[in-house]
């Protein structure tokens, strides 16, 4: 039925793995977001803020589980020479995210006087996972090389993806919430676009200084021109997006959806145009995603178990949304 070359197999798996980090970035990084700007001096908010990713947060964390596991079974060589170089981040991220299942957890079942600690561990695990994988971000960014300079910009891209991520999740508080909460959320976006607009605009003039291939697709690319879209969008948004967090809230509460698709699209364009710094390498400037693959008998059998699996979490992931879709109410746990 399927006759792929182990060319095409290789771009088929990369993309997946592409597509299945951006989702994780995205959903997982409004939820990452929420808990980063948890309100610890306001009980409410605070059940208001976590009810209104409740019932996401395990699937978003699929697609990072997914993107893991197709680097790990589709590009091996790629999979080890990345972790060894983030092998120290890679562990701080997983104990952030246990912290913040357990504190999720235990904060429904602990006394009263107890909550307010399992919040500040949610709060800190969420901070921690973001700045994690900004960190690794960074080093990746820097050739997956640990220098001086390269770990101080991997901490600086650790604030930023904070930042960004504590962005995302502002905006996704005023899609889901209403009242002092989302006029609260507001003016957390605002100061969080600040901080993620200049991790942008650094990571835009720094990757071509330390990546050839990026200063050659963004310089001397056939496709220059067409590239130059990607972040003349990114900035319009942006600015689109401070004109409309300026008008909120409306009557009725029009538009504030348009924040958080503002920021979604931010987060594609940054991806987008990190992807192509870097294609083909999947290392940087050591490890192509063709050089990197399995074999072709391999990529053919894990292909089979992909288009079985990946539609069925896009599946339920989807029909989550669709079951709880609209604002949040008071938290309650069954």
């Amino acid at each position: 039925m399927f006759d792929f070359s182990h060319h095409q197999l290789a771009l088929i798996f990369a993309a997946l793995t592409a597509l299945s980090i951006l989702l994780y970035a995205i959903l997982d990084g409004y939820d990452l977001g929420v808990g980063i700007c948890l309100p610890l001096n306001n009980e409410a908010w605070r059940d208001t803020s976590i009810a209104s990713i409740g019932p996401f947060w395990d699937a978003n964390e699929t697609w990072l589980v997914l993107a893991v596991g197709l680097l790990l079974v589709a590009f091996p060589s790629a999979h080890s020479a990345i972790l060894k170089a983030l092998y120290l981040p890679a562990t701080l991220l997983l104990i952030a995210l246990i912290m913040r299942g357990v504190a999720f957890d235990f904060r429904a079942k602990v006394k009263p006087e107890h909550k307010f600690r399992w919040d500040i561990t949610f709060k800190a695990g969420s901070i921690l996972a973001a700045f994690s994988q900004g960190f690794m971000l960074g080093i990746y960014i820097m050739g997956l090389e640990y220098t001086l300079w390269s770990t101080l910009f991997a901490g600086f891209s650790g604030i930023c993806v904070s930042a960004a991520y504590a962005l995302i999740g502002n905006t996704w508080l005023i899609l889901k919430t209403s009242g002092d909460l989302q006029l609260h959320a507001i003016k957390r976006s605002k100061q969080a676009g600040v901080f993620c607009f200049v991790g942008i605009l650094s990571v835009c003039l720094i990757n071509p200084l330390v990546n050839a291939n990026a200063f050659e697709v963004w310089t001397q690319g056939p496709f220059v021109y067409l590239y130059a879209a990607i972040p003349l969008l990114c900035f319009a948004m942006f600015a689109l997006g401070y004109l409309v967090l300026r008008r909120l809230p409306l009557e009725k509460d029009e538009g504030a959806w348009l924040p958080f698709l503002m920021t979604a699209i931010i987060f594609m364009t940054c991806f987008v145009g990190l992807a192509l710094s870097f294609y083909p390498y999947v290392v940087p400037n050591a490890l192509t995603i063709y050089e990197a693959a399995s074999a072709e008998s391999s990529l053919n059998i894990i292909f089979f178990g992909a288009i079985v699996v990946v539609p069925i979490i896009a599946a339920y992931t989807a029909v989550a949304y669709y079951a709880f879709r609209g604002k949040a109410d008071a938290l309650r746990y069954y």
